[in-house]
């Protein structure tokens, strides 16, 4: 199944070489379009706009970018109608990286493409919205007259998020819009070189997780046996001659996750306690001894690309509730991945982690804000956080899928125990993109500073 990987700070094998070219192959797009007797596929956003980042690669700017896709000879002709200021990086970043190595550069500019669908930029009209943009190069690239010869308008493709002011920029050049999951499908599936993009920022995510490990095995217990033995909740940790806080802790992983070149995009979510069982706590409260802290550490990469990991670890703990959860957890984690392989339904996951939960007694249908299993086990991860395949929904595996296996048990009163890995389905099974070791007692391990 996983295979051994690197620890946190240790190059990968090939890295010096740089990475694979990131290209988006689009005739899955091209395809939609023809099985729908559409004349072209629209999508319309800025850099934030995921589907669009995905289909094009173009990292900016904030201002709306629209890309046209239509069936053409050999395959298809994309058109990215982008600010005349971002020309040269749209060119950059859309274009060049989707021709062959081999191809001859002095040949028609159509092609050499590794897809077969010509790629290029337009930047005229600069002035009118995207969507009136998109209007106008779809009039320009399709047969208007041929489309709509019983009088209806010519279907276009579009993602079901366009932008509402876009879809009535092509509803009133006289096109008919239709929804398509063309993209979405075809996020699901990672090729080798999305892959090396999540696994890189994903082993910048666990060198932030040994960073925050490290500080609580550092940190002091303040408290007597008498003050401990009191029942009430005890002084918070110190650390640094400071009391430790989920803020301070945060910025800690933060730092490791900047100097790895990763951005940590808001999501470094630490709860400490009752806050723990607060599945996206971004607040900064006291980190106690006895108490669950919950890390879950999801960074983002250069060219977009999530990693997503969490531990949860106890400072001087009774072997309480937290220990109980812990070893259930595990437990879970262990079966749920037992079952990933290519062809298993993807909610068979879901269901095994909650029935190893519930064999320890905890509630494996727990709604929000009550104690138990309150989420499903995995999601996918990609250029969103949150992307298909749901380890909770229908479909099955298939290789290429990268998912979150994440089972956890809450108690609002208590605390929270999460344990996540982000792994790839392989032909054979499953590689785990980061290893990070496990166990509740924080270490200082190697190569944390």
């Amino acid at each position: 199944m996983s295979g051994e990987d690197a620890a946190p700070g240790e190059a990968e094998a090939g890295d010096a070489a740089g990475p694979r070219p990131l290209r988006t192959d689009l005739t899955p797009v091209v395809d939609a379009v023809r099985e729908a007797d559409a004349v072209a596929f629209v999508a319309v956003g800025d850099r934030f706009d995921d589907d669009l980042r995905y289909l094009t690669r173009f990292s900016g700017p904030d201002r709306p970018s629209a890309l046209v896709v239509v069936p053409d000879e050999p395959v298809g002709r994309a058109v990215l109608c982008a600010p005349a200021l971002f020309r040269e990086q749209a060119e950059r970043e859309f274009v060049a990286p989707a021709r062959d190595a081999a191809a001859d550069r002095t040949e028609d500019a159509d092609t050499g493409f590794h897809d077969g669908v010509a790629r290029e930029v337009r930047t005229e009209s600069v002035g009118d919205h995207a969507g009136e943009r998109a209007a106008a190069v779809v009039d320009d690239l399709v047969d208007g007259a041929s489309a709509a010869a019983e009088g209806d308008g010519p279907t276009v493709l579009a993602p079901a998020s366009i932008p509402h002011d876009a879809a009535v920029y092509l509803e009133r050049a006289g096109n008919d819009l239709a929804s398509t999951d063309a993209v979405t499908d075809a996020r699901t599936r990672k090729t080798p070189a999305e892959v090396d993009r999540l696994r890189r920022v994903q082993r910048a995510a666990v060198a932030g997780m040994a960073r925050a490990e490290a500080v609580l095995a550092e940190s002091g217990v303040t408290d007597t046996a008498d003050e401990k033995s009191k029942g009430d909740r005890r002084p918070p940790l110190r650390w640094a001659e400071e009391p430790l806080t989920t803020e301070r802790l945060r910025r800690e992983v933060n730092q490791v996750l900047a100097a790895r070149g990763v951005r940590d995009a808001g999501n470094t979510v630490i709860g400490a306690g009752p806050s723990a069982a607060d599945l996206h706590y971004v607040g900064d409260d006291p980190i106690r001894p006895g108490e669950t802290v919950l890390l879950d550490i999801s960074p983002r990469g250069p060219d977009g690309y999530y990693g997503d990991v969490t531990r949860t670890f106890v400072v001087d703990g009774d072997g309480g509730w937290e220990r109980r959860a812990y070893v259930a957890v595990e437990a879970a984690r262990e079966a749920a991945l037992d079952e990933v392989e290519p062809g298993v339904p993807a909610k068979t996951v879901h269901g095994e982690a909650a029935a190893e939960l519930a064999a320890y007694g905890f509630d494996p249908n727990a709604g929000e804000g009550e104690a138990g299993f309150t989420h499903g086990t995995g999601h996918g991860v990609g250029v969103s956080l949150h992307e298909g395949p749901s380890l909770s929904g229908a479909g099955e595996l298939r290789p290429g899928h990268v998912v979150t296996v994440e089972p956890g048990v809450y108690d609002p009163e208590i605390g929270g125990v999460r344990l996540e890995d982000l792994i790839v389905v392989t032909d054979e099974g499953y590689e785990i993109l980061a290893e990070y070791p496990f166990g509740i007692v924080p270490e200082k391990r190697p190569n944390a500073r």
